[in-house]
């Protein structure tokens, strides 16, 4: 069963009423277990009958939906739960395609997603997020797509490879599988009234579907209430309790996240777990998890578990991923509960703390038993025009990573690195400048942009500091959010000269160097941002990379997703574009170099 030969409630509906008044077998039957009614927040010893992919039966007895070709489960005592939603995501983050994500996830009881490609949608345009929106309907669950909405996400500000449109956005929701529109990064565009933004959210609303949000300022004054008032309908880059109470203060959802690299629940569930909020107004999600993630810790489960752990009661923690998420995209009687009519997504579990995901059914069909996966996640054929999208223009040598400057000394802006958290804080450092180029020193080292999509040549160069690389050694990664061209962090403006070409040799991914060497390689042929190698492969390259960059005195957690966030122009303080050094606070160009 895929969401495009799923048959809707009303098409289902004269077989799910013969199946719940015992004219008809079910399924599959599941009994002896404990479900969890996420409506209520009880816990009900009741039985499940599935028929069609969906729910038939929910109640105490379902001997007669059992016919003499029915399945019958045995959840011997387990909790029946709703299968988890992600509320907000990108799979591009986890470095594979939609059918690598959901054959990672699956197994971790995550039955639901909703994901925005807006990375793909800076590379290749409108034609690549159909290519994502395309595969993720021939999944075995349900992965809506909300249409990109700021390609670039700061005009003016940075150059992406294709450029989204009200006209793109119009279209994209005419698609059967688009459920909105994808976070609204442009916050001081909507504040100002931009006519683009704006024409984007009037064919969202038109459409009837939901407006994502991301207002990643800490200034919750008139440029906030404006934002609100243009229409998002929700946010993921709070980072405090203060946050998430202004959001849903407005009307809005509360997206909180635990990613690979970002720790937001625990420091904004206390609106709920100490403040005594009602907790239907917030969403638990991921934004953005690396295979090594997904493999290693979990998805869904491990945002859920987090969540209990930080004292959230465990079934006002589900709802957050079940039916609160559900709600959010009004799809509560489709998604996010075990209830009748409803998607035939559950997980048998034998603790509601712990979490345990011992079996999973997505869309009435058995897809993970034992944390092992048994269902087919079918990928697209992608084109080769998907595999050809690093085009630096020339090979790049060591000089074009050098900043040129007189005396002996000079005053730079430093981008400083913030562990666990996406903003980044604006620097100035005192760095020696030897034989007319200024040169790394302590924790600050090179830092540059190289262009991809247009073959320009173009290299802008500042400094980074918070990765305490020692030695000689390169990293670059052809994924930069948002415009994704090429981020190049180094000591060692010979090996970030190699590793740049590098990646133009394998068509996109990550490759970190020491010593003029080549330490790890993740290859992400399509649109230098995804493999279609399974997880485990994915995850395998990446842990050599983490590991190299340890060996060279990297030390933050989930460095990687650090280095990759560099160019996003819309979180402050400080990043850098192809087109200069960007102050957020102020979304204007500024230069490397303070003047005395």
């Amino acid at each position: 069963m895929t969401p495009d030969t799923l048959p809707s409630w009303p098409e289902a509906a004269p077989t799910l009423i013969a199946v719940a008044a015992g004219r008809a077998p079910a399924e599959t039957v599941v009994r002896g277990g404990r479900v969890v009614c996420v409506h209520t927040r009880e816990v009900l010893e009741w039985e499940v009958a599935i028929a069609r992919g969906r729910f038939a039966y929910v109640g105490p007895d379902a001997s007669h939906c059992i016919g003499p070709d029915t399945r019958v489960i045995d959840a011997a005592g387990r909790y029946v739960i709703p299968g988890l939603c992600d509320a907000h995501m990108h799979v591009e983050s986890g470095m594979l395609t939609p059918a690598g994500f959901c054959a990672a996830v699956l197994p971790h009881g995550t039955t639901t997603m909703f994901t925005d490609p807006h990375e793909i949608a800076n590379v290749m345009g409108l034609a690549g997020v159909r290519l994502m929106h395309d595969e993720a309907r021939m999944q075995p669950c349900s992965m809506f797509v909300q249409m990109p909405s700021c390609a670039p996400s700061a005009p003016g500000l940075e150059t992406t490879g294709h450029e989204i449109t009200p006209e793109d956005v119009a279209e994209a929701m005419t698609w059967p599988g688009i459920v909105g529109l994808g976070e609204m990064m442009n916050f001081p565009g909507v504040a100002a009234g931009d006519p683009k933004m704006l024409a984007e959210m009037a064919a969202t609303a038109r459409a009837g579907r939901t407006i994502g949000g991301h207002y990643a300022s800490p200034d919750l004054g008139p440029a906030f209430h404006a934002y609100a008032a243009g229409g998002p309908a929700d946010d993921h880059e709070g980072t405090c309790e203060a946050d998430a109470v202004a959001r849903v203060r407005q009307g809005m959802r509360s997206m909180m996240r635990l990613g690979s690299a970002w720790y937001d629940v625990e420091s904004q569930i206390t609106a709920v777990t100490e403040r005594g909020l009602d907790p239907r107004n917030f969403v638990l999600c991921t934004d953005d998890c690396m295979a090594g993630t997904l493999v290693n810790d979990g998805h869904m489960d491990r945002v859920l578990r987090h969540a209990i752990a930080c004292g959230c009661d465990p079934l006002v923690a589900l709802q957050m991923c079940t039916i609160n998420t559900a709600s959010h995209f009004g799809l509560e009687r489709e998604i996010g509960s075990i209830a009748p009519g409803r998607r035939a997504d559950l997980i048998l579990t034998s603790d509601l703390r712990d979490l345990p995901v011992e079996h999973v059914i997505a869309l009435g069909q058995t897809v993970a038993e034992g944390g092992r996966l048994v269902a087919e996640c079918p990928h697209l054929d992608w084109p080769a025009a998907a595999r050809d999208t690093v085009h630096p223009g020339r090979v790049l040598e060591a000089r074009d990573f050098a900043v040129v400057a007189e005396g002996s000394q000079a005053r730079v802006r430093v981008i400083g690195v913030v562990e666990n958290q996406a903003p980044t804080r604006a620097l100035s450092r005192d760095l020696p400048v030897r034989d007319g180029t200024v040169e790394g020193a302590d924790d600050t080292c090179h830092i540059a942009l190289v262009e991809r999509h247009r073959g320009t040549g173009r290299v802008v160069n500042a400094f980074v500091a918070g990765f305490g690389y020692e030695g000689p050694m390169a990293m670059a990664s052809t994924v930069a959010h948002d415009s994704h061209h090429m981020i190049v962090v180094g000591t060692s403006r010979a090996d970030m000269a190699r590793a740049a070409n590098r990646l133009a040799e394998v068509g996109g991914g990550v490759t970190f160097w020491a010593d003029g060497e080549e330490r790890a390689l993740v290859p992400l042929p399509i649109a230098g941002l995804m493999s279609d190698a399974p997880a485990a492969e994915v995850a395998a390259c990446t842990d050599r990379l983490g590991q190299a960059m340890r060996v060279a005195g990297c030390t933050l957690n989930n460095a990687y997703m650090q280095h990759s966030l560099l160019a996003l122009v819309v979180i402050p303080e400080l990043r850098i574009s192809d087109l200069g050094l960007v102050d957020v606070t102020k979304f204007e160009l500024t230069d490397l170099i303070e003047m005395p």
